[in-house]
């Protein structure tokens, strides 16, 4: 695991060494924490450093962040080659964080101080079609502020209002891989009632997937290694389920699960073993949205198998914060609960990357702040 560096002003420490709270400690002496990356000798660091409090500018809003959550993006950025994004170094990890808003700059129009918010995941990408400026903002990669902090400042337009049902531990689940099936799923796919959808494991995206697609009346089916975690799909409403390891030609028994006919929507995020056996399981007219390649760089599409079928695919790249928001009401609708793993403390960051690289979870993996 990658080293841990602590730079705490003495002050801090002693008051929590006394029991002291960080809230109490940030309000004494005007710090709060911060996780940062650091170039390392195989990778980056994380480098807990004690910073002065901002002020929020005109536009900009001060956010006190209870929880952060992972996304398999986090663990390839952290292991990342330093010489090929030196723009990591003094960022702050993490694209997914949910807190309260405790200071507001002047001109800020969508958000009053005691508010509960999430950051998006692109800061910049409001509506409409996605742009290379919007892109460029992804939160906790180098492009823009992450949320592996105690406070952030960001611009107004950069937060939504979190469901009031949810925990801060549960709104913080949000951001990347929840939008993500939603844009896969909703707004690319169309998704209808009845139809069969394909989960491929049982991470975030999948599991939010499953959960979306039980929620909208569809037939969601999802695949995994582990019989446990298949049966806790089943709870969460998967019609079929498959153990990939024990049936090593799964896309037979999805398409037979659909009574021969095969899926209508596909969340990819295998990518090298596991494309052409989800193109295998699509059914006539379906679509297959491309998300990630967790078993490696995907092979080119077979152009010629979607002709023949008249399926589709497209590219999903989170989405915007109008995608956020739609989700929001859907989540608020059908009072959606996110399925969260395991919860470590803000000390315990370091831990929860490792857990997140080397542990079975299901959903998502959450840091309490």
């Amino acid at each position: 695991m990658r080293t841990i560096h602590s730079l705490s002003l003495a002050a801090a420490s002693f008051l929590l060494l006394l029991g002291v709270g960080n809230d109490v400690v940030a309000q004494s002496t005007g710090t709060f924490r911060q996780y940062q990356f650091a170039a390392g000798e195989d990778g980056h660091d994380l480098v807990l450093r004690e910073l002065t409090t901002p002020v929020a500018g005109p536009n900009e809003v001060l956010v006190r962040v209870r929880a952060t959550s992972l996304n398999r993006r986090d663990i390839y950025i952290l292991n990342s080659d330093p010489g090929q994004r030196d723009n990591l170094a003094g960022s702050i990890p993490l694209s997914d964080g949910a807190g309260e808003v405790i200071d507001v700059g002047q001109d800020v129009t969508r958000f009053k101080i005691g508010d509960r918010v999430a950051g998006t995941f692109f800061s910049e990408w409001t509506d409409g079609q996605r742009t290379a400026a919007g892109l460029a903002s992804a939160r906790g990669g180098g492009g823009s502020s992450g949320m592996l902090s105690e406070i952030v400042v960001t611009h107004q337009d950069g937060l939504v209002t979190i469901p009031e049902h949810l925990s801060y531990e549960e709104a913080a689940t949000l951001p990347c891989a929840a939008v993500t099936a939603w844009v896969g799923l909703f707004k690319n796919g169309n998704l209808e009632p009845d139809e069969y959808v394909l989960l491929e494991g049982t991470g975030g995206v999948s599991t939010f997937g499953l959960q979306l697609a039980a929620a909208a009346g569809a037939r969601p089916i999802i695949t995994s290694s582990s019989n446990d975690k298949l049966a806790r799909a089943r709870d969460l409403g998967a019609v079929g389920t498959v153990n990939y390891r024990e049936n090593e030609d799964w896309q037979l028994k999805v398409r037979e699960l659909t009574g021969g006919d095969g899926v209508d929507h596909v969340l990819e995020i295998g990518g090298r073993e596991t494309l052409s056996k989800a193109i295998e399981a699509l059914a006539f007219e379906g679509h297959i949205a491309l998300i990630g390649g967790l078993t490696g760089e995907a092979p080119p599409i077979p152009v010629g198998s979607l002709v023949g079928s008249g399926a589709t695919a497209s590219g999903i790249y989170v989405g915007s914060r109008a995608d956020f928001e739609a989700m929001n009401d859907f989540i608020t609708k059908h009072q959606m609960r996110p399925v969260v793993d395991r919860v470590f403390s803000f000390d315990e960051a370091p831990a929860a990357f490792e857990f997140m690289q080397n542990g079975s979870y299901m959903g998502k993996i959450v840091i309490r702040h």
